[in-house]
């Protein structure tokens, strides 16, 4: 066999990795830790910093890949037991263990190295950020909230974004953080509704499998009314503008869509839930961040 030949599968590889680490759904985090960088180079000087937007981008993309990966890789045996994720590459062969790993170390790499370039409180924090991304896919074997551990991971993107700029600590960001993190441990605990039976069968912890599918959907609830009340919090922390208060006005609705067609006893749209609303909920926020720092005198 030619060496040509030989590389032929390396795309396949790319390609199965990338699946598997479903790396669309960046859409979730990424948007929040651009308001917080955004809002700190206002703050800061009023100019935007596309260098450091770039690294900052690296930098959640790279760790969300590693984590994406590592949840996969540890998850595998759980994974082969499930139908809904008997098909994920690392079940079906589409992926072999070791090539997810080494996806997984280049990201780290890869974002251990971006936060090294934006300055040294970034590059001193960074290995914090990654614990809870490793101990996440092990929560769901000691605890019946491995949300809050999910929760905990997305809340550091908006809190790194805002260190990436400035390099100082903001409770601003916390509170966007805090926002951030509620909000996806809530729709993860709708999404995890799908897989009840599966859980209790096999072991596996969750809110809904030990306190029912009632007891997740109404949590969630409770999480995303959190979600608001702390972008609001948030709102007013950094004396947003018009635009933001119509983009909070956006994602209000947007959360009183998405439990008007996720209910107790109907998860037949739970994807539409998950994917179509939550990603619209990122972009638009967002985009109304945006508009609404430009008004006030970011300069592009």
């Amino acid at each position: 066999m030619s060496s040509a030949s030989a590389a032929l599968p390396q795309p396949g590889r790319t390609k199965a990795f990338l699946r598997l680490v479903m790396i669309e759904h960046s859409v979730f985090a990424l948007p929040f830790a651009y308001i917080a960088a955004l809002t700190a180079m206002f703050q800061w000087d009023e100019n935007i910093h596309w260098g450091r937007l770039l690294l900052v981008t690296v930098c959640m993309v790279g760790l969300r890949t590693f984590a994406m990966a590592v949840n996969r890789i540890i998850d595998r045996e759980i994974d082969a037991r499930n139908p809904r994720t008997a098909h994920r590459e690392l079940v079906t062969g589409a992926m072999s263990v070791k090539h997810a790993w080494t996806g997984a170390l280049v990201a780290l790499v890869v974002f251990l190295g971006s936060a090294a370039l934006l300055n040294p409180l970034c590059l001193a924090l960074a290995p914090i950020a990654v614990i809870p991304m490793v101990v996440y896919p092990y929560g769901k074997r000691f605890t019946n909230f491995p949300q809050a551990i999910l929760g905990l991971a997305q809340a550091m993107g908006p809190v790194g974004g805002w260190l990436a700029i400035t390099g100082e600590w903001s409770w601003d960001a916390v509170i966007l953080g805090l926002a951030v993190g509620i909000w996806i441990g809530g729709f993860d605990l709708i999404y995890a509704c799908q897989d009840v039976d599966t859980d209790r069968e096999i072991g596996v912890l969750s809110v809904p499998a030990r306190f029912g599918i009632p007891a997740a959907v109404w949590g969630a609830r409770v999480c995303h009314a959190l979600t608001t009340a702390l972008f609001v919090w948030y709102a007013v922390a950094t004396e947003a503008g018009t635009f933001f208060w119509f983009g909070l006005m956006i994602v209000a609705g947007a959360f009183v869509y998405e439990h008007s067609i996720v209910r107790p006893h109907d998860l037949s749209r739970v994807n539409r839930a998950f994917f179509s609303v939550n990603g619209f909920i990122g972009i638009a926020l967002f985009v109304c961040a945006l508009l609404d720092l430009l008004v006030r005198g970011l300069t592009v």
